[in-house]
């Protein structure tokens, strides 16, 4: 399993329907879920996005389809990046 990085920012639409049903982000949540991806960790944060999910996925087609599927929706404009853990990182440095 690959380690993801999702950055996401919403869009007004997206900040509508929040304010109307904060128990959206767990809605999606599930459906983010149901299409192989595993959240390991999510915050709303401040600056230029409103939230961060540390993910899981099995392979790079799996969570780039999520990642188009959650922007397809129009409330929400996503980056997604890999991520590679220290100890891996290291790792290939030193082969």
């Amino acid at each position: 399993m690959g380690t993801y990085i999702m950055l996401s920012t919403l869009t007004a639409e997206g900040a509508r329907t929040l304010k109307e049903n904060p128990e959206r982000l767990r809605e999606v949540n599930r459906e983010v879920e149901a299409m192989g991806v595993k959240i390991l960790a999510q915050y709303a944060v401040l600056g230029p996005y409103d939230f961060v999910n540390i993910v899981e996925a099995p392979d790079n087609e799996t969570v780039a389809r999520v990642s188009i599927d959650l922007s397809s929706r129009g409330s929400v404009k996503m980056m997604t990046l890999a991520a590679v853990s220290i100890d891996e990182f290291i790792s290939c440095l030193k082969k």
